[in-house]
């Protein structure tokens, strides 16, 4: 059966009349002062939140075309969220802002790629001009970052600032759920090799991209598992300690030794992670040599007359938890003796002693470091679990923008960074079309302290119009009404959650300016039929005419 065509300005209207449903939705949560939103679940009570993040991934139209335009959105939310904890409502309402000014641009007949390269080259000049507005976060400025990234949760910032100011720049904080209420940090020994699972669909939290394995056993060897067979000595192994998880770490696996492992988790066989071990070549066995020493175990290895067929319960370590995800993994608290670890401390500084070629000396420092590296882990707990999970997010929000300001700096909260970060349009020498876009992006940068203000219950406009009039510098504190010196006030936003934000939102907008066509089959609601935010055509008594009913 065919499929339903729209072209050129019709379908662009679909795609913003998408954008803007869920836009509206989300953008009254911005501020301090942000307003709820309520969420129906198909089953249980309804969920009240102000996270941008969170209604957006819930939002699914029922016109596949305007839904297209809010997966759009979305997806700058998502992307916002995954790299900086923060900034995903900014970064929704400024997507808003640039199409709905674009729309405005192309029916006064503007090319439509002259005005993405003028959204590119303007986006690009107010990033440079954030960077030049950016101070460096000491002392308490950590705590003030980590507040209001946490809602104004003060009991959440001050522990994520302790966190952070613990283990350093370059330390690892990790996040879990507790049993008792409240937010606390303590400090343990941790180990972080920086490869995460060879598949996704080891993946056990979909929604973090994460599998959390509590007391696993911890498997590790230098070699490739090519087949299925490669597998089974190690699980018969572990095998003989019934119901515990396997982290096994190799040099690669192979597509059938993978699907055994997937098949095994979603059949609740075994539940086991397979990770990429850590260096290169020769380098591999003795990085996980220093595993070997944090979790205990045996490296098994030809080069110590090791083979997979003579794999024992004896030869796996273990952790209190580990914690992978794409990118690495986290063992906490291992089960390797305190002797292990600092001889083997004292091996590698021995050898780093001896060490003459800079490349040796570079990965024994690497290695003395990840092995005697202490992390910082931060229980959450909460009386129910609605509440639990709210604050859970709260602290994941939190920790990213506060790692996020650590990096990059910050400048003045409230949306004033980018109201003034105007002005860098002036020196662009643009003409037409190419200008147009650059005008774009100027219209918009004021909307995020409009809302931010709305919300708050003040003019956004006369705000707009006050900060613009005062110094460098100054503006709203939405919490307390008050105006004034941001910086001395404490209300600053980390300089990466703010370009990310107008970054991500120009470059999404952009490409639906420059949209020519939709294309999609018409969905046949069936009697009955119950449409499930997230499930799309999937939802219940939903089919699409080309598909079997």
């Amino acid at each position: 059966m065919g499929k339903r065509l729209y072209f050129n300005h019709e379908a662009r209207l679909l795609l913003q009349a998408g954008v803007d449903e869920l836009a509206n939705t989300v953008k009254v949560t911005l501020g301090p002062k942000g307003r709820n939103v309520v969420l129906e679940r198909l089953a249980g009570a309804p969920t009240i939140t102000n996270d941008g993040v969170t209604i957006a991934r819930e939002i699914e139209l029922t016109d596949q075309y305007k839904n297209m335009g809010a997966q759009l959105v979305r997806e700058v939310a998502n992307k916002t969220s995954d790299q900086t904890g923060d900034g995903t409502t900014t970064a929704t309402l400024l997507a808003q802002a640039i199409v709905r000014e674009g729309m405005r641009a192309l029916d006064e007949g503007a090319n439509p790629m002259l005005l993405r390269r003028g959204i590119e080259e303007a986006t690009a000049a107010i990033v440079a001009e954030l960077a030049t507005q950016a101070r460096p976060v000491e002392g308490e400025d950590l705590v003030k970052v980590a507040t209001i990234a946490a809602k104004e949760d003060i009991g959440i910032g001050e522990v994520v600032a302790e966190a952070l100011e613990r283990v350093g720049t370059d330390g690892v904080v990790t996040i879990e759920e507790s049993e008792e209420p409240g937010v606390s940090v303590r400090f343990v020994e941790g180990m972080v090799v920086e490869n995460g699972w060879l598949s996704p669909y080891m993946v056990r939290d979909q929604h973090r991209m994460e599998t959390v394995f509590e007391n696993p056993l911890v498997f590790m060897t230098n070699k490739a598992l090519k087949h299925p067979n490669d597998l089974m000595p190690i699980l018969n192994a572990a095998g003989r300690d019934p119901g515990r998880p396997i982290v096994i770490l190799c040099e690669n696996a192979e597509a059938s030794a993978l699907g055994m492992l997937v098949h095994n988790n979603s059949s609740g066989t075994i539940q086991a992670v397979a990770v990429r071990a850590p260096g290169f070549g020769h380098r591999r066995i003795q990085h996980l040599g220093d595993l070997a020493a944090f979790c205990g175990g045996t490296v098994i290895a030809e080069e110590a007359g090791l083979s997979l067929d003579e794999v024992t319960l004896e030869h796996f370590g273990t952790a209190r938890r580990v914690v992978t995800n794409a990118d690495d993994c986290t063992f906490i608290e291992g089960g390797g003796s305190a002797e292990s670890v600092s001889g083997r401390l004292a091996q590698l500084k021995a050898e780093l002693a001896r060490a003459v070629h800079e490349r040796d000396v570079e990965i024994l420092q690497e290695r003395i470091a990840r092995l005697s590296a202490n992390l910082a882990v931060i229980r959450v707990g909460a009386p129910t679990e609605p509440a639990l999970k709210e604050r859970y997010r709260r602290t994941e929000g939190s920790l990213a923008a506060t790692q996020a300001a650590v990096s990059e700096g910050v400048v003045p909260g409230g949306g004033t960074a980018l109201l003034r970060s105007a002005t860098a349009l002036d020196a662009l020498e643009l003409s037409g079309d190419y200008a147009r876009g650059a005008e774009i992006i100027g219209s918009v940068l004021s909307e995020p302290l409009y809302w931010i203000a709305s919300n708050a219950g003040y003019d956004g406009q006369a705000t707009i119009d006050q900060v613009l009039a005062a110094p460098a510098g100054h503006g709203l504190n939405a919490l307390t009404g008050e105006f004034g010196d941001l910086f001395e006030k404490g209300v600053v936003d980390p300089v990466r959650v703010t370009r990310l934000s107008l970054e991500h939102a120009a470059s999404v907008a952009a490409l639906l300016l420059t949209t020519e066509a939709l294309v999609a089959e018409e969905l046949i609601a069936q009697p009955g039929a119950i449409i499930a935010p997230g499930f799309g055509d999937l939802a219940e008594g939903m089919a699409r005419p080309s598909s079997p009913i």
